[in-house]
């Protein structure tokens, strides 16, 4: 038997085994199966033989189990996972593209070749760069839908930490997730859309057709302010620090919320972790590139590791606890009904190497009329 299956693979037939990555194993090697995870946007097509153009023979869901045999080449498929021409074959005869499962064991390609239905042709299109997206959420599982708009049907939903891969970025209806506010929708591998709202990830390209989307809060400065006074209040009768130092800062700091550590983090002081730790208001840690200067004035880019937070307020609250619990800001807190001094004693205790930084604070805080919502007038 071995050398009749090493005759029929002769000549043209041994080149496209080679081809297409097969090689001769032990017959034991099928015997044995392998759990692998489906990963699909949808649902995922069992078919009769390792083709799209085969007969389909039943379905699998997205994270479903299954058991897999063997790996048999068959029709190119470019899935969620990666771009293969090779097909899981089931216990059960059928195949599955191995383009959209995971598995943690490799699997040992199939030693005897099932009759293949003819590839279908395929017009060569150009390689599509994906970009991962991590799902983050406070309010359970986001839905995956056939448009950028809730009004569209969904077909998938993603609890948070699942990865989900992106192709471009198009302009839909304006969300407000627990990562930003936006009018971004991120088309993903599959041609759905899930809101930018809840995602991370590196930047995306507009898809072609779309107009650019919105990925500021959008804000006008009144807005802006009447969004930061309550967590400003709450965090001076937390930790003392007058409410229009809160406001100035942040809206000096975060360039009135437009900022990339703002908008992507709620982020609005560049408050950073230590040692991996954020405190008790911040909700993780986010890496960005950033730049730093020394006491001598030279400047350089490096890598900053920045809380996140869920909420505006609690980037707000924590600003004050920021200061509070540092010590070297302790000659402020002498004067906590007292603004422009309190912001005099934290710069010169070192909070920013800018000369002008108390005068642009204090300018902030006058020409807004922060002063207003110091609360003990």
């Amino acid at each position: 038997m071995l050398h009749t299956a090493r005759r029929l693979l002769t000549g043209p037939l041994l080149v496209a085994a080679i081809g297409a990555g097969l090689a001769v194993a032990p017959a034991a090697a099928n015997a044995a199966t392998v759990s692998a995870t489906v990963e699909v946007g949808s649902t995922l097509m069992v078919r009769a033989t390792p083709s799209l153009s085969a007969k389909i023979v039943g379905s699998l869901r997205d994270n479903q189990k299954i058991d897999v045999q063997c790996l048999a080449a068959g029709t190119d498929v470019r899935g969620s996972v990666r771009t293969s021409n090779l097909w899981a074959k089931l216990g059960t005869g059928r195949f599955v593209a191995w383009a959209y499962l995971s598995a943690a064991k490799p699997i040992a390609r199939c030693t005897t070749q099932t009759p293949q239905a003819a590839p279908v042709k395929i017009k060569p299109t150009a390689t599509v760069k994906y970009v991962t997206g991590t799902v983050r959420s406070t309010d359970g599982a986001v839905n995956i839908r056939t448009a950028p708009n809730t009004a569209a049907a969904v077909v998938l939903k993603l609890n948070p930490g699942r990865r989900v891969l992106l192709v471009c970025a198009v302009a839909g209806q304006k969300i407000a997730g627990t990562v930003r506010t936006t009018t971004q929708w991120d088309r993903t591998s599959t041609g759905h859309f899930i809101s930018h709202a809840f995602v991370v990830s590196a930047t995306l390209p507009v898809c072609k057709g779309s107009t650019v989307p919105s990925t500021s809060p959008d804000m006008s400065p009144e807005a802006f302010i009447k969004a930061a006074v309550p967590g400003a209040q709450q965090g001076w009768r937390e930790y003392g620090v007058p409410p229009s130092v809160t406001i100035a800062q942040a809206i000096l700091e975060s360039g009135w919320g437009k900022s990339t550590l703002s908008t992507t983090h709620r982020n609005y002081f560049g408050i950073k972790c230590q040692n991996g730790k954020f405190g008790t208001l911040a909700s993780g840690c986010a890496t960005y590139r950033t730049t730093e200067c020394t006491k001598a004035g030279s400047c350089f880019s490096t890598t900053g590791v920045f809380r996140t937070y869920s909420s505006m307020a609690n980037s707000v609250r924590d600003h004050g606890n920021f200061l509070k619990v540092n010590s070297r800001y302790k000659p402020a807190f002498k004067y906590t009904k007292d603004a422009n001094r309190f912001i005099w004693n934290v710069w010169k205790a070192g909070y920013a190497t800018d000369p002008n930084y108390y005068t642009k604070v204090t300018g902030i805080m006058a020409k807004n009329g922060l002063y207003k919502y110091d609360t003990w007038k």
